[in-house]
């Protein structure tokens, strides 16, 4: 579904929760030797419906949402092999990858879509400074514009997930979340998605739809399932709040000369999230400073623009000048090659 469990992970990175130990309510050990029991999870469930009370949900939208629950072995399945790779890992070629997302069918179907926002699109872009290509382009990586958006009951899936125990505060947390959207008028069966919770054209987890959804078209509601106008002006509400810089683009093609000296710009950067992601980085530097070194955008982008190299395949293989503005799609799905796909798409769509 969408980008699967490392993207889940990359986005709650964002939100900074603690990996803490597993609470006394867990009915058994770790991961590894855990024994799960429908039993065990009920009991584990009337402790999370008393924490939801606590921080003001109501016994209705507990109940509603934590009734009747069953364990779903298949989630369990499904992320005990999500894991970041090891430092010292080759990184992947990002020919292929491009090749498979930002392809003619995407592409197509980012501009048609693009054509059919348009009586949204104009609206939405000068309240939040966010191109519509952009916006587009999140909506086609992330769901294929709406063409599937997962199955998967969100309130079992992050039930489950947090009584199995690996990641509980950052799974509790999203199903607490989950049953306050409930307070706010979502329905049961509205909440369905990816294995991992993630729901919506936008694929944002519950607790992001508290702190970011939008009302796009402005009849009190923030529908991302159905509602093209909240789904995009939601996503541009994301950007925003991560940082986005209205009238920069995310990033340019250049021209890196032969002999280039890439170790003098080798970043220094200590990354606390993503550390494989960002140590691909250069340093930041003017486009004037990088053009005094040869290194020359092949698209408009201002002298004064700050921004970093960076060449995915290595030397003689495309390589871009990016812009703070790719640190925040980062921040939407921190992986490079899905960041820069979504640069790439953007453009082709306009």
């Amino acid at each position: 579904m969408g980008c699967g469990m490392t993207w889940l992970m990359n986005r709650f990175a964002r939100v900074s929760l603690a990996f803490s130990a597993l609470t006394a309510v867990f009915t058994a050990a770790p991961a590894s030797a855990q024994v799960y029991t429908q039993a065990g999870f009920e009991e584990y469930l009337q402790q999370v419906g008393n924490r939801a009370r606590a921080e003001g949900v109501s016994a209705r939208s507990v109940a509603n949402g934590l009734s009747g629950l069953t364990i779903n072995d298949r989630v369990v399945e499904l992320d005990r092999p999500q894991a970041p790779d090891p430092v010292g890992t080759p990184f992947p070629p990002f020919a292929p990858y491009r090749a498979r997302h930002v392809d003619s069918a995407r592409i197509n179907g980012g501009r048609n879509t693009y054509a059919a926002s348009a009586s949204v699109l104009p609206q939405i872009e000068q309240r939040y400074g966010v191109p519509g290509q952009i916006l587009i382009a999140i909506w086609g990586h992330e769901t294929n514009y709406g063409s599937y958006t997962g199955s998967f009951d969100t309130i079992r899936s992050l039930a489950t997930l947090a009584y199995e125990g690996r990641r509980r505060e950052l799974f509790e947390g999203e199903l607490i979340a989950a049953l306050k959207m409930m307070d706010q008028g979502v329905t049961r069966q509205q909440l369905t998605g990816s294995w991992a919770g993630a729901i919506g054209n936008p694929q944002f987890l519950p607790s992001v739809w508290l702190r970011v959804a939008a009302d796009g078209d402005g009849n009190g509601t923030r529908d991302i399932w159905s509602s093209r106008a909240d789904t995009l002006a939601s996503i541009a509400n994301y950007f925003v709040d991560a940082g986005w810089r209205r009238g920069e683009p995310w990033g340019v093609p250049a021209y890196v000369p032969s002999g280039y000296n890439r170790s003098a710009d080798n970043t220094k950067l200590s990354a606390p999230r993503c550390e494989r992601v960002f140590e691909r980085h250069s340093q930041w530097k003017t486009i004037r400073e990088w053009k005094a070194l040869g290194v020359v955008p092949q698209k408009p982008i201002g002298d004064d623009a700050m921004a970093f190299l960076f060449e995915p395949d290595g030397p003689g293989q495309p390589a871009y000048l990016l812009t703070s503005n790719y640190r925040v799609i980062l921040d939407y799905n921190c992986s490079n090659y899905y960041a820069l796909s979504v640069g790439l798409l953007a453009d082709a769509i306009r």
